[in-house]
């Protein structure tokens, strides 16, 4: 079985994140996300500056993700996006 994952509108979603996803059993929450909403968790991630700050960020995605959130909090949204517009 073939595992489909959607990315961002923008962003293509990272090798790193990816596995959270599969490892987590959140693909389907994950899939189930707006185009923007997945952008925006993406480019969160992506904008760490430090490897431990990206992997706890991953980390709190999944966690988020099964409870049901649909995008990270407090986060201004993905500047990339408005390039794009």
């Amino acid at each position: 079985m073939t595992k489909n994952i959607k990315h961002g509108v923008v962003h293509k979603t990272p090798k790193d994140l990816k596995e959270s996803i599969f490892s987590n059993n959140a693909l389907e929450k994950w899939n189930n996300l707006t185009p923007l909403a997945r952008n925006e968790w993406i480019c969160w991630i992506e904008s760490a500056k430090k490897d431990d700050t990206r992997h706890r960020r991953i980390q709190i995605a999944q966690s988020k993700l099964l409870d049901g959130d649909k995008r990270p909090c407090c986060w201004p949204g993905c500047p990339h996006r408005k390039e794009q517009q």
